[in-house]
């Protein structure tokens, strides 16, 4: 039987409260050994929420050598800073999306992580979801023929709260680097790492400092694939995959966050007419934990972490170069 690690967790974030710390206590490979934050009481709560250790610093808990890996839910901007220290201290890390805030600090981590070969993983939970692999398996059958173009997006309503961190420049804010990263990762899931954005627009109203709004035009190398995506904070809610290929066509609208218990559903449509699938509903929470466990432990899968979380690091800046910003 495979043995648990112990893993910590830096900042009382919103997910690490709802998803990912309950399913860290639920599952058969991980120990939660503590939870740290800059604010005593925040962590207080946690720790007695969770029945586990508070830390009030970060530092604190990266220096319990009994903590084997790291989950870090902080904003965009102390990602560089803290997956960083975790790898220095010879720690395993998952880390919210996205990685860091520029291509120069992503490579660097990467290249620390490879050096130590320690697991490094962006904690884009769709990637696990039983659905995406059905849209994998629907697409390799030949049941849409030949691929012809993607298109995916990622948007919801203004936050209710003003002063939301992805509002917030100095903290990494902005539409791109949060509901943007979802669709151009998935643009490379099905049309593969090598692709470049060709055109992009990025917009900032005057009442922001941040981008609330963007889509690029993504293009295959040596190639005529292409993709469209589009994101933002103050839309209609779309969370939507469509696959269009020579014979058919697939579309979902529940892609990157179909939670614990729903059962998304997929629609495709042929010449015989249009069939709609109800899948399994699953907890890509729990799988992307399993999924990271199984990177630390038997290290199979290092390369291909880093290379994934270079790239799209690599089209995060192309895009931000693209754009024409407003």
């Amino acid at each position: 039987m495979k043995r648990m690690m112990k893993i910590g967790v830096l900042g009382c974030a919103a997910i690490a409260q709802r998803y990912v710390i309950p399913a860290i206590n639920e599952s058969i490979h991980w120990q939660l050994a503590g939870v740290s934050s800059r604010n005593k009481g925040k962590a207080n709560t946690f720790a007695k929420e969770f029945s586990t250790k508070a830390y009030y610093s970060y530092q604190s808990l990266l220096q319990d050598d009994s903590i084997e890996a790291i989950y870090i839910p902080l904003p965009n901007s102390l990602h560089y800073e803290w997956v960083k220290k975790s790898l220095q201290l010879g720690k395993h890390v998952l880390v919210e999306k996205s990685m860091a805030c520029t291509y120069a600090e992503v490579e660097e981590l990467n290249k620390l992580a490879k050096n130590n070969q320690l697991a490094l993983v962006e904690n884009f939970q769709f990637r696990t979801h039983s659905q995406l692999q059905f849209i994998k398996d629907t697409i390799a059958s030949g049941t849409l023929g030949e691929l012809r173009q993607v298109r995916s997006s990622f948007g919801f309503p203004p936050f209710a709260d003003d002063t939301n961190i992805r509002y917030d420049k100095s903290l990494g804010g902005g539409a791109l680097l949060d509901a943007g990263a979802y669709p151009l990762k998935i643009a490379q899931i099905i049309l593969g790492e090598d692709i470049k954005v060709a055109s992009a627009r990025l917009e900032t109203p005057q009442q922001y400092n941040v981008d609330i709004w963007g889509s690029a035009f993504l293009e295959k190398e040596e190639s005529s694939l292409t993709a469209q995506i589009s994101f933002g904070f103050d839309h209609y809610y779309q969370n939507s995959l469509e696959v269009w290929g020579s014979l058919g066509k697939l579309s979902t609208n529940r892609i990157f966050t179909a939670p614990p218990g729903f059962e998304p559903s997929v629609i495709i449509e042929t010449a015989k007419g249009a069939e709609t699938i109800s899948l399994p509903s699953d907890h890509h929470f729990n799988n992307m934990l399993e999924h990271f466990y199984n990177v630390a432990t038997s290290r199979e899968d290092l390369e291909q972490e880093y290379s994934q979380n270079i790239n799209q690091a690599r089209l995060l800046e192309e895009l931000k170069n693209k754009a024409h910003v407003n």
